[in-house]
């Protein structure tokens, strides 16, 4: 698996989120893999002048395509919707399924730091500092 997204940039994110995280109450984690930015709209009114909040989507925001379906694809890797040997099948499916914010939806995912790394660690990788 090739990534284009840079595992600085990933560890990054992943430190970030999890300071994120630290602010935020745990949401119901009941979503199906394809239940693609649905409640975007409610996570952005949620965290309105939230800085970790607004800094972590701009970083998201600013991922060219490939980096943020290769993100939304690998948290998904990481919660086992799909296994490492499924990759390009999960890319696929981040690419066909993004309607909204990748931004407001990933930040909208319980545990996702947790999912990023275990995606990470599906292809025996690591985040850099964490």
């Amino acid at each position: 698996m090739e990534m284009s997204l840079p595992i600085d940039r990933l560890s990054y994110i992943i430190a970030k989120v999890r300071e994120f995280d630290a602010k935020v109450p745990p949401a119901s984690a009941s979503r199906s893999a394809t239940d693609e930015y649905e409640g975007a709209d409610e996570t952005l009114e949620e965290h309105m002048g939230d800085s970790t909040y607004d800094e972590l989507k701009h970083i998201i925001d600013d991922l060219n395509d490939d980096e943020a379906v290769e993100l939304v694809a690998l948290s998904w890797v990481g919660r086992g919707t799909y296994s490492a040997d499924e990759w390009t099948d999960a890319c696929t499916t981040a690419s066909q399924e993004r309607h909204n914010s990748t931004a407001e939806y990933l930040l909208g995912t319980p545990l996702l730091a947790d999912y990023l790394e275990e995606g990470l660690a599906a292809f025996d990788l690591r985040a850099e500092g964490i």
